[in-house]
């Protein structure tokens, strides 16, 4: 809260902003970099975050007829690869808060031939506008560190899961070995601002997208967020030395 105005704050990236304004910010960041997100993806992760997302969809048990919520889905990424598996019987809706993030999604996925079983929602991952027990399967990938009230966002994740579902968190989180973190923290705040300048003419976004993860809960407390929520047999997993990992939990 800030104390001379008595204002509910909340960070974005390393500032403390009032919590009706994340959600401007934020979108203004993904309005930005919608046409370059997958070129931000790539200097973020090396190009790594391919093969976390194939990893990620590949552990997730999804079957053929299963009903999936991808939210903050992006350009498509993991739809498109969840679509795979759920086949003619299963569908997928890909959600997003922001407009021309979800027109990337749904124009990629589109001229790829995908169509049938796919759904698209302009939508608020803290208030999902989708009746109670909807899906087998709900999940997001990069996207819950964007979000202004995430222990909302999971409740709500839970909510819409049927019983025996399952919600799968990606996301960036606390690389785990002491010696590396200073290497990342070079390439976060000193070579990926400068990438996204040369790249995207964009450093901001850059930067912001840098600090989010840091301010982001580590990967116990955000374990702990999901029991609060409601979640059983929580449970996470570290990829490539915790830059990112898979956070898991079913409702039982």
């Amino acid at each position: 809260m800030d104390e001379k105005s008595g204002e509910q704050t909340t960070h974005f990236g390393f500032r403390d902003v009032p919590v009706g304004e994340k959600k401007k910010l934020v979108g203004q960041v993904f309005s930005s970099v919608a046409r370059q997100y997958d070129l931000m993806n790539d200097l973020m992760s090396l190009g790594i975050h391919r093969v976390w997302k194939r990893y990620f969809v590949g552990t997730s048990g999804v079957k053929r007829g299963d009903r999936v919520l991808d939210l903050a889905g992006g350009t498509g990424d993991i739809a498109a690869l969840l679509h795979e598996r759920v086949g003619d019987t299963g569908s997928v809706v890909l959600g997003d808060i922001n407009a021309e993030m979800l027109g990337v999604g749904r124009d990629r996925l589109t001229d790829r031939g995908l169509v049938r079983g796919l759904e698209y929602v302009q939508l608020n991952a803290e208030a999902l506008p989708f009746p109670d027990a909807s899906f087998d399967l709900v999940t997001i990938a990069f996207g819950l560190r964007n979000v202004t009230e995430k222990a909302n966002a999971l409740k709500e994740m839970h909510r819409v899961l049927k019983v025996g579902g399952r919600a799968l968190v990606l996301e960036f989180s606390q690389v785990k070995p002491e010696w590396f973190r200073p290497v990342y923290d070079f390439h976060s705040f000193q070579v990926l601002p400068r990438l996204g300048k040369l790249f995207a003419n964009d450093a901001h976004s850059y930067q912001y997208l840098a600090e989010s993860i840091r301010k982001h809960p580590p990967q116990d407390e955000l374990k702990a967020m999901m029991e609060a929520a409601g979640f059983g047999r929580c449970d996470y997993r570290n990829l490539s030395a915790g830059i990112c990992a898979i956070h898991s939990g079913y409702k039982i």
